[in-house]
């Protein structure tokens, strides 16, 4: 149609210009293309840049984030499940709370004085059960606001807890699982049960060991703890798992579980406390030993103050009760507050069977023959001597020792400091007797017919000993007094007429005697014998001197009374001790408690009068003067007393007639108040007749009394062949 119109028509021009318009619309279409795209190009450039490298870096965290997502839930999927598992293995392994709440590996020893009242205790002491009903509220109040305020929120653990107590230790300087650990009461209830593993003896050394374990703070021990932890949470109630720590927890004082505390330290139950009481019972729980109020009780009342402040703050108590509990601190009973006995009561341990005292599994109840009134006045003595006549830092111990002529034993101090399982001088020091081994040499004599006022020479003498040389003993004083009567030898302390008599009447006869009378160390051999120079224990010698007191039979000292179970109305076991048999006549102990007599009336015991009643007794001292003693007794008890230092060392100007008698004086003067005096058992010279003649041939020496029946015999024997 268009070649036709060019052709007919003319109009060419005008068909040019609409040609030359379509030629000029075209291109601007293309530049407008071109630069559309000239716009785009530089866009996908900088995207493939950015996709490139941080892309890539992106991409690989994106990877690491999702593989550290997938390592982690899906390993807390595995710990929840072995979590899940060990919680209710442990769950299935948990025993009823009766069979939890007393775990002591042994038992307890209570010791009842003369008078049946409870004075020391040894062992594990366990009060009986108590529970959350029971026991008086503000124990219980205590205990949780001390030591886990959460207790009644809480699974058995907590994080919060445990993660505030890293920072404290960290803060202080310590290791963050040393010192606070931040363990619920649960985690304290699952150490006390030690993860459930029971003491065997056979893989620990000891209890102690076993027990220092089971209180490792680890951070192993720490996650064993929190399956076992969750194990009770399900298993108990929370009343449930607070009776097992009410019971189980050790309290210091030997006391396991709050009754044995309350009546170890306040003497009544914890149905009982007051909340001064309560404060200082769960103050003891961080640290027994140390809180005790036995050790300290300033100490003690300290921490009860903060406690009775925590209970303020959480509304247990109100204002005016944490005011009066601060005002009125607890104090100990009086047999707490005495710790009467301890050397008494660690050496009436001894006094019976392994498998009933130290080494029992029973709770055990012993009455003893203990006097709490002479104990306390024996123990004021030595430290009023100790205090006002002996110089300051002196290390000079001393001993006491006080009993009944039958050898009940009343009262025992062991050394300077009081306690228990000390080194007990007592009982354990064997030391060198000097004069107070005198009396025995007396006693042989007299029993062999000798008398008070038979003659002796005090004069040189010198005895050849076979393999050592000639022995001459000498007096204290240095001199010689000649002619003197065995009283006037024994009260002046003279020993060369003891060492004369000691070889006249024959050192084995003495030897024997004094081992009659209760002395079992070893005696010495020589002529030394007569003047002390064996050793011995003050319980020996002050036993033998009870036999003098009794009229001359032996004794066997004991403590121990009875011993019966906890439960059981019979007794297991009875007195030990007591009179044995006959040493030496009771005219020779007559003889001989006169002669003891008068070395206090005249002689070297004069610091040992008592203003109202007579004294018998006999001082020593021994070479150098290590060792120190004064041994007598009125006619209601005896009492030795020794001093000296450990080491041997020599005393400075002390001698038995000076601070042991001393001592001895103090101890007994107390005691004898209220008993009305009563003579000694001895001899009235008045009444013994005339001294016969000495004997000429052998100025000094009466006839050996079995030369006497020697004689008598043979005589009978002529006598009958005529």
């Amino acid at each position: 149609m268009s070649a036709s119109g060019n052709k007919g028509g003319g109009r060419g021009p005008r068909n040019r210009r609409i040609v030359a318009d379509r030629r000029t619309a075209a291109p601007a279409k293309t530049k407008a293309r071109k630069s559309t795209s000239r716009k785009r190009r530089p866009a996908r450039k900088t995207q493939r840049r950015r996709g490139g490298l941080l892309g890539l870096i992106g991409a690989f965290f994106r990877l690491i984030l999702r593989i550290l997502f997938g390592i982690f839930w899906r390993a807390t999927l595995v710990m929840v499940l072995i979590l899940a598992g060990a919680t209710a293995y442990i769950y299935s392994t948990l025993p009823p709370v009766s069979d939890l709440v007393d775990g002591r590996a042994r038992g307890s020893v209570t010791m009842l004085d003369r008078d049946g009242d409870v004075f020391a205790w040894r062992g594990d002491q366990y009060g009986g059960l108590i529970d959350t009903d029971s026991v008086d509220p503000d124990v219980v109040n205590a205990i949780v606001a001390t030591e886990d305020r959460r207790f009644y929120r809480h699974w058995g653990i907590s994080p919060r807890g445990i993660a505030s107590a890293i920072r404290i230790n960290l803060r202080e300087g310590r290791g963050p699982l040393e010192g606070h650990g931040g363990s619920t009461i649960t985690q304290q209830v699952a150490k006390l049960l030690c993860l459930g593993t029971p003491f065997d003896p056979d893989e620990w050394e000891s209890e102690a060991e076993y027990e220092a374990d089971c209180r490792r703070g680890s951070l192993w021990r720490k996650i064993q703890e929190v399956p076992f932890s969750l194990a009770m949470e399900l298993r108990y109630t929370k009343d449930e798992i607070l009776t097992i720590y009410l019971n189980r927890a050790y309290m210091g004082g030997g006391a396991y579980g709050v009754e044995a505390a309350m009546q170890r330290y306040f003497g009544h139950s914890a149905t009982d406390a007051t909340p001064a009481e309560a404060a200082i019972i769960a103050g003891l729980l961080t640290a027994p030993s140390r809180y005790a109020p036995t050790s300290d009780l300033d100490r003690s009342q300290e921490r009860a103050n903060v406690v009775l402040g925590l209970m303020g703050e959480q509304g247990y108590l109100t204002d005016t009760q944490v005011a009066d509990g601060r005002a009125n601190p607890a104090t100990l009973s009086e047999a707490a507050q005495a710790r009467a006995g301890g050397y008494f009561a660690d050496w009436v341990m001894t006094q019976g069977p392994d498998f009933l005292l130290r080494d029992t599994t029973e709770d055990v109840i012993i009455r003893t023959t203990f006097d709490p009134r002479m104990q306390q006045a024996a123990e004021g003595a030595l430290a009023n001597v100790f205090e006002n006549q002996v110089r300051d830092g002196s290390e000079a111990e001393a001993a006491i020792i006080v009993m009944s002529a039958d050898g009940a034993v009343r009262a025992m101090v062991g050394g300077r400091q009081p306690g228990t399982g000390l080194f007990n001088r007592a009982t354990m020091a064997h030391r060198q007797t000097g004069s107070a081994f005198k009396p025995f040499v007396y006693a042989t004599a007299l029993d062999l017919g000798w008398r008070f006022d038979d003659l002796i020479e005090d004069a040189p003498l010198t005895i050849d000993i076979p393999g050592s040389g000639p022995y001459s003993p000498r007096n204290y004083t240095g001199e010689f007094y000649g002619t003197v009567t065995l009283t006037e030898a024994l009260r002046a302390s003279l020993n060369t007429p003891a060492v004369r008599l000691s070889e006249e009447v024959g050192r084995d006869l003495v030897r024997t005697v004094a081992s009659e009378f209760g002395i079992e160390s070893d005696l010495a051999l020589g002529p030394a014998l007569a003047l002390g120079a064996s050793e011995s224990t003050l319980l020996e010698m002050t036993g033998a001197y009870a036999g003098i007191l009794n009229g001359g039979s032996a004794v066997a000292p004991y403590g121990l009374t009875d011993l019966r179970l906890v439960g059981d109305n019979e007794a297991m076991m009875g007195q030990g001790g007591g009179i044995q048999e006959r040493v030496i006549s009771e005219t020779a102990a007559r003889q001989l408690t006169y002669m003891m007599a008068q070395v206090v009336a005249q002689g070297t015991g004069r610091r040992a009068q008592l203003p109202d009643r007579p004294v018998a007794g006999k001082t020593g001292t021994t070479t150098s003067a290590r060792d120190a003693w004064f041994i007598g007794f009125t006619a209601d008890y005896v009492a030795g007393v020794w001093m000296g230092y450990d080491d041997n060392q020599p005393l400075s100007g002390v001698t038995g007639g000076g601070l042991p008698a001393e001592i001895w004086r103090q101890t007994m003067e107390p005691i004898h108040e209220g008993i009305p005096p009563r003579p000694l058992p001895m001899i009235d010279p008045a009444e013994m007749g005339p001294r016969p003649d000495p004997v000429e041939e052998a100025p000094g020496r009466r006839p050996d009394i079995a030369e006497q029946i020697l004689m008598e015999v043979l005589g009978l024997l002529g006598a009958n062949r005529n």
